[in-house]
């Protein structure tokens, strides 16, 4: 391996007839960005491969994406969660990257700007994020997600300025791995499926390519943190890459009991007010009561909190008694649809959405990320509110 003060970390490995070059980067960093294109420009390399899954390539070459998206459907089929997460964590790499004048993953924009304009393949490597975050979570207890929750909130509201020397020196380059690589370091539930897995992965990708393709001198752009894994894995020959690749995309299997958990609490819920109303009317109406007022305000409370529009508030409170007893159906997917009526994203919103979401007030203030923050307050607010029910309920039969 080959490295400079100035210059990022490099290894050259022979794979048959061809000869890959890994090039570990920053991916935020200016020196990293120069470097790429100084690479590519001596022209010795027919491909380039970079640490990027087909999504995250889609939103690099067509920064508009965020403005074509369907806000409404994102929230309908389950999304909105998954969302929220991809901005908190290029928020917080964005902040950084606003610090020096440098756009986050600049040295991947450069590798492929290069091999467009040459005519030379891209090839991506990495894995989706989405199946990467949905194995990290399926990796951990879900008591423990509380944890890392947390100190993902306090990494994107630190203000605290980061060194150009840190940035360079950072060893666990992209979004997610600066983000969790305090938990990472000393977690193997995290470790594996955030770094281990995807070195696994970007080395099966890169042999199927050179398989495929006979590719004979390629470029691979990675953040530093992964040259020695992929490097390993490339060398070790890990088997057939095919299957290494369907194995580390495979999606685990939701456990079926956390989803009879909603209904078995509906169910004591009904059963709660049947036995109120069979003792007497004026109990069984109490506990309607309760349950209505309790799951109401703290889900009208959770609106607004995110700042939603006074009727969305009072749509919280109606809904939330109504939906907490359909478990197919959330509060946050009515109050969110009721935001996106009562106040329409503009154009504007999705294209600053990014920017916005790297302060605090600005998720307040875009309509898109405000939204998002109407559906999660709310969802909240009224699963708060089921359980406090629950209990005043059950007090009120017992006491």
């Amino acid at each position: 391996m080959k490295q400079s003060a100035e210059q990022a970390p490099l290894a050259d490995i022979n794979i048959g007839d061809s000869r890959v070059t890994l090039l570990g980067t920053a991916h935020v960093s200016r020196v990293s960005a120069e470097q790429v294109s100084n690479l590519l420009e001596s022209g010795n390399y027919d491909a380039v491969a970079v640490e990027l899954c087909p999504s995250r390539y889609n939103a690099l070459i067509n920064p508009d994406t965020l403005a074509r998206m369907d806000l409404f459907r994102v929230i309908r089929d389950g999304k909105a969660s998954m969302v929220m997460a991809n901005l908190a964590l290029g928020a917080y790499q964005q902040r950084l990257a606003d610090q020096f004048g440098i756009e986050p993953g600049a040295e991947q924009r450069a590798a492929v700007n290069y091999a467009r304009e040459n005519h030379r393949p891209v090839l991506l490597i990495d894995r989706e994020i989405g199946v990467t975050l949905k194995r990290v979570i399926h990796n951990i207890p879900w008591w423990q997600r509380i944890g890392i929750f947390a100190g993902l909130i306090a990494s994107i509201l630190s203000r605290e300025e980061v060194s150009e020397e840190e940035i360079e020196a950072l060893k666990e380059g992209d979004m997610l791995e600066t983000t969790f690589a305090e938990f990472a370091e000393d977690r193997q539930d995290l470790y594996l499926p955030l770094i281990d897995e995807r070195d696994r992965y970007m080395a099966a990708r890169i042999r199927q390519e050179l398989a495929q393709d006979g590719h004979k001198n390629v470029l691979v752009v990675i953040g530093a943190g992964h040259l020695k894994g992929i490097r390993q894995y490339l060398e070790a020959n890990p088997g057939n890459s095919e299957e290494v690749i369907s194995e580390l995309d495979h999606l685990p299997t939701p456990r079926r009991w956390p989803k009879l958990i909603p209904w078995f609490i509906v169910a004591l819920i009904l059963i709660g007010f049947a036995i109120g109303f069979a003792r007497s009317p004026a109990l069984g109406w109490q506990l309607v009561l309760d349950w209505v007022l309790i799951n109401g305000v703290l889900s009208g409370l959770g609106a607004l909190l995110a700042a939603a529009h006074p009727l969305t508030v009072v749509t919280a409170f109606l809904a939330a008694p109504i939906t907490s007893l359909n478990p197919t159906i959330g509060a946050g997917m009515v109050t969110a649809a009721v935001e996106i009526y009562l106040r329409k994203p503009r154009v504007g919103d999705f294209s600053t959405l990014r920017h916005d979401t790297t302060r605090l007030r600005g998720w307040w203030q875009n309509r898109v990320s405000r939204t998002l923050l109407v559906f999660l307050f709310s969802t909240l607010g009224s699963a708060i509110g089921t359980y406090l029910a629950g209990f005043r309920i059950f007090e009120r039969l017992t006491g």
